[in-house]
């Protein structure tokens, strides 16, 4: 079963063509990148397999138009991986919020669009992407089974205490206002290697994996099922982010809005497209391989950023060592932490009084494969797995299309 995988992200279209047999069985046909999506250039790297790469740049707009792009590639008679759009047999999607409507992977129909649309609240950044990828994908191919996997499903496992709020209860009633948590999928597919590689049993272990890329998050995990996570009602909240602010006082917004003038849609866009790394380095990027050459040049501001994303990862995996009773694995994975071997030794270095050892050398090459980058005596294994998030959509998309058959 040839199966697309489609993950749109707030600056990002990640894609997969895949070959199913069955869930350990398959073929990548090729996997591609678009991005730096609604900045002045984006760049897609298309990666057929058995063929050379490519690499373009070009503006982007915004993600309706980056899913044109992408698929025009998978045909493309140079570098396509499939003779036309005929040959998919279905495309999974990756949605960051579905909020308690969904607790594991669906058929696309309209009743689940509704429930997405509504969810666009809870995700402001995400799920209109992901909206746009649903809709692109069904103008093309009309006749095709759709999927969507939850980044939110994985964390319906969190007690009561956690997710909610000190708010009035009405107000989780009414809305639905509580933590709901992104990135499950990513969470659920490293803790699970990261459990195997350390050789940690699942079901008997306490794992903290750090999500960091443009959106970042940080989880609790205890015998393979979420007990806490960073990002809330919205990614908004937890740590610094590309263009997130994260967890503020929340008396700011009703005190910038008044002095700012700001309308309530606007101070959302404010906390959600104009802050984080963007915001603090004043408009200068939100991308954090420029700020990591910025610093390397003496940018006093660029040190400022990346030292808070320091601090923010540590406080969080602290709290999250506190309520569990410790830890048995750190998982560092997604972009910023899966290519920058000096934030997992900073971070790592913060944990020195639980026994924690990073290896300097395995570290600083540790790049693109699953790899324990700590010392054979650290008292904690720590890991830095790559995040697969489009097998576990595809292995979904796989089961919910083969029982849609029978």
């Amino acid at each position: 079963m040839i199966i697309l995988v489609i993950n749109c992200g707030s600056s990002s279209i990640k894609y997969q063509v895949l070959d199913m047999k069955n869930d350990n069985e398959y073929s990548l046909l090729a996997k591609g990148i678009l991005e730096r999506i609604a900045m002045p250039m984006s760049k897609l790297t298309h990666k057929p397999t058995g063929k050379t790469p490519v690499v373009m740049e070009m503006p982007v707009a915004d993600h309706k138009i980056g899913m044109r792009i992408v698929l025009d590639a998978l045909v493309n008679p140079e570098y396509g991986v499939i003779s036309s759009f005929s040959d998919i047999d279905a495309v999974g999607h990756r949605i960051v919020q579905g909020a308690e409507y969904f607790d594991k992977s669906v058929l696309v129909d309209d009743e689940v669009i509704r429930k997405i649309t509504v969810c666009c609240d809870f995700a402001p950044l995400h799920n209109p992407a992901h909206l746009l990828g649903i809709e692109a994908v069904s103008n093309v191919l009309p006749d095709v089974p759709q999927a969507v996997t939850f980044d939110t499903a994985f964390h319906q496992t969190m007690a009561p205490e956690v997710y909610m709020y000190a708010l009035p209860y009405q107000y989780y009633k009414k809305y639905g206002v509580r933590r709901y948590g992104a990135h499950g999928t990513s969470h659920q597919y490293v803790s699970q290697r990261g459990a195997a590689l350390a050789g940690i049993p699942l079901d008997n272990s306490r794992i903290i994996t750090c999500h960091i890329g443009n959106g970042s998050s940080v989880t609790a995990i205890r015998n393979g099922k979420v007990v806490d996570t960073s990002m809330g009602f919205t990614p908004l909240e937890g740590m610094i982010m590309g263009t997130r602010c994260g967890s503020i006082d929340a008396s700011l917004v009703p005190y910038l809005m008044k002095k700012e003038n700001k309308t309530p849609d606007e101070m959302t866009a404010l906390m959600n497209k104009e802050s984080g790394f963007l915001g603090m380095s004043e408009g200068v990027t939100s991308d954090c391989r420029d700020l990591v050459d910025r610093r390397e040049a003496g940018d006093e501001r660029a040190r400022l950023i990346l030292a808070k994303l320091v601090l923010d990862i540590t406080k969080l995996v602290g709290s999250y060592v506190a309520e569990m009773n410790g830890v048995d694995l750190i998982v560092f994975t997604a972009g910023i932490a899966e290519n920058n071997p000096w934030l997992r030794r900073d971070v790592s270095a913060n944990f020195a009084y639980l026994g924690a050892k990073i290896d300097e050398e395995v570290n600083a090459v540790a790049r693109g494969s699953e790899t324990i980058i700590s010392t054979p005596d650290s008292k904690v294994k720590i890991a830095m797995i790559p995040t697969d998030e489009e097998l576990v959509i595809a292995r979904d998309t796989m089961h919910l299309v083969e029982d849609l058959r029978k």
